[in-house]
């Protein structure tokens, strides 16, 4: 499967932190954003992911600012090769 996102903006209280989670953590490309080496937080798995009704998966997990964020893949809204 190839990931699609092409840009997701984030509004954080705190940015240092962010990246360290975000770019460190996750491995998410962080570009436009300059940071220094840290010591990144463990992610906070909330709901592993599992099958759902819809024949897709999905689950979620908590940043450290505290926002949930559901993750899914739906196999209905794959975009044409």
């Amino acid at each position: 499967m190839k990931p699609r996102i092409t840009m997701v903006t984030l509004g954080v209280d705190d940015l240092e932190r962010a990246v360290r989670f975000y770019r460190d953590g996750l491995g998410l490309e962080t570009p436009g954003i300059v940071g220094t080496a840290f010591e990144h937080d463990a992610v906070a798995i909330v709901k592993p992911a599992r099958g759902t009704f819809w024949g897709g998966y999905a689950g979620y997990f908590q940043d450290p600012d505290q926002h949930l964020w559901e993750v899914a893949w739906n196999p209905q809204l794959l975009p044409a090769d």
